[in-house]
């Protein structure tokens, strides 16, 4: 056998291997966060937060990370609780901790690199959540929020499924509908993240990874998290593609960095954000994402 079969046998291998597990696993997780959400939907969180005054800032962030939203999808529901005058603190944890807390991120980490891994992310990302947003309402970053922001548009609202309740339906199988309804969404970026990261397995050269971003290369870390921003790649695919630059040498400080830098921020959130945020607050937001991927990168290199 050649040396080109086989590296198609590796990759096709690995597609099948990843597409079958994170497949099971989106599922079963998007179905739990609905089971959640029955209970404590949206609204239920916008009247938490308001009612904390700002003080609620652990709260934010675990209720941040029982939302299954990336980082654009958290923007409107930011909107909501702007006009449901929660406290300027808890606002910002939650922004910065829903898109990398969600369930699924959590849920293919602990599957692709294990629980001591995903213990190590889950407490950096949420630590330095609550420390920021504490942070910048300490030192009145509130100020930078466009008026504008607090306007309720005659248009804005959910348009699909928060009002379809036309006739008694059973409760579990609603959840599973809204599952494969999700699931479909997200099945193009979990697929092109599957397709990307088993070809990376497959025919990328380890010797030009473990060069390039290896954990003996100290830069690595703070280049994973400035590419990581512009690199707007839903979590469906970059915990593939990760698991793959890993397992082809890429140090896990890297690969961390990566992770949040594109999980946590992207090009397309910074452009939303702009309809809620002036330029200030805006840098501030990005500077918190880029010093958590490098702080987290650096520190898990450090510590393991």
């Amino acid at each position: 056998m050649t040396i080109s079969n086989q590296m198609i046998i590796d990759t096709l291998n690995m597609f099948v291997f990843l597409a079958v597990e994170l497949t099971l696993l989106f599922l079963l997780i998007s179905y739990i966060v609905g089971v959640l959400q029955e209970y404590i939907p949206p609204s239920k969180i916008q009247t938490i937060l308001s009612s904390k005054n700002g003080k609620g800032y652990i709260v934010a962030g675990f209720l941040g990370a029982i939302t299954p939203f990336c980082s654009c999808s958290t923007i409107p529901f930011l909107k909501g609780l702007l006009r449901a005058n929660a406290g300027f603190g808890t606002m910002m944890v939650f922004l910065f901790a829903s898109p990398l807390l969600n369930p699924i991120i959590i849920g293919l980490f602990a599957v692709t690199f294990g629980l001591e891994v995903t213990i190590f992310y889950f407490t950096v990302a949420l630590g330095v959540s609550i420390v920021a947003g504490y942070s910048l309402e300490k030192l009145g970053f509130e100020k930078y929020i466009k008026a504008e922001a607090y306007i309720e548009p005659q248009s804005e609202g959910c348009n699909t499924g928060c009002s379809a309740k036309v006739k008694p339906e059973n409760k579990w199988m609603k959840i599973w509908k809204s599952t494969l309804s999700d699931f479909k969404k997200v099945l193009p970026y979990l697929i092109g993240g599957i397709a990307l990261g088993s070809m990376i397995y497959g025919f990328m050269p380890t010797e030009f990874v473990a060069h390039v971003a290896s954990k003996e290369n100290p830069f690595a870390i703070p280049i994973a998290a400035v590419i990581g921003i512009p690199l707007y790649i839903r979590a469906e695919a970059v915990i593939p593609l990760s698991a793959a630059l890993a397992a082809k040498g890429m140090g896990l400080g890297a690969v961390m960095s990566l992770i949040i830098g594109s999980a946590g921020a992207s090009l397309t959130e910074v452009i939303l954000l702009k309809s809620i945020f002036k330029g200030k607050m805006i840098i501030a937001f990005l500077v918190v994402i880029l010093t958590m991927a490098v702080g987290a990168g650096y520190l898990y290199s450090y510590m393991f």
